[in-house]
């Protein structure tokens, strides 16, 4: 396997970092996509790995897509370019695993799109997020419109693809675009201080009230309770759950070490 060059996964007690260094501004580009594809692969798949944290450093998250190489599309180039960003995108946002996104600086275009398969966003008060698409002519095509509007509901998120307009950090939060915003060098550590108490946490449980929440999401409510009451009931075939409950029962709630298992 080729080593990658723009991204990696630094792991350390229990949670692993997805860093994306691709200078000046980490725009993504097909190489980035990819990379990013295989560090959600192996962060799923480790289990080392209690949650994640993806991260652009402490200027800037992900600025877009590399529009220079966008430009040299047609409409045939782009159904298989972007079939393959969705893909990689759709493996971090697959992570059976808490992941936040720690943004600094700007998170546009395919860059908020990123931070959109995350479950939390962690926005520096310096940061600027958008889908600024429309004004190129196009539209969000990395699952801004349809991750959007599941977080912020379809006015809000035809009132920032319409527009494109950048948001600040203030207004994210405010609009539920951001789930915390603190002063721009606390971001990384606040992400991780987050990613830590997940990672204390049990697993397996966490893995299927992810699943119940993401997957019940996209169907319909009866069919959501089905899955719900389905990943309940399995959990009670794990160790993790005998020793939850056992804990619990011996010396009230939050005391249980989990294993994973």
């Amino acid at each position: 396997m080729t080593t990658p060059e723009f991204v990696t996964l630094q792991v350390q007690d229990g949670i692993g970092t997805i860093r994306l260094d691709r200078p000046k501004m980490n725009a993504i580009d097909e190489q980035l996509h990819r990379e990013v594809r295989a560090a959600a692969s192996e962060a799923s798949e480790n289990g080392d790995v209690r949650a994640v944290v993806i991260y652009g450093g402490e200027r800037v998250f992900a600025a877009g897509a590399d529009i220079k190489a966008m430009s040299q599309l047609d409409g045939t180039g782009m159904v298989a370019w972007g079939r393959e960003l969705q893909d990689s995108f759709r493996t971090v946002a697959r992570i059976p695993k808490p992941v936040i996104a720690a943004i600094t600086g700007y998170a546009l275009g395919g860059g908020y799109e990123l931070a959109l398969c995350a479950d939390f966003r962690v926005l520096g008060a310096g940061a600027r997020i958008g889908q600024p698409e429309i004004l190129l002519g196009v539209i969000p095509g990395a699952g801004g419109t349809q991750r959007l509007a599941r977080l912020v509901g379809p006015a809000k998120a035809k009132d920032l693809v319409f527009t494109g307009r950048h948001v600040g950090a203030e207004e994210a939060l405010e609009i539920g675009l951001a789930d915390a915003v603190v002063p721009d060098d606390e971001v990384y550590s606040t992400a991780l201080a987050m990613a830590a108490r997940f990672a204390a946490g049990p697993p397996l449980a966490l893995a299927a009230a992810k699943k119940a929440i993401d997957e019940g999401l996209d169907g319909t409510l009866d069919a959501g309770l089905d899955l719900e009451s389905r990943l309940f009931a399995e959990l009670f075939d794990t160790e993790d759950q005998k020793t939850g409950m056992r804990s619990f029962l011996e010396s009230g709630p939050g005391k249980a070490t989990f294993t994973g298992r």
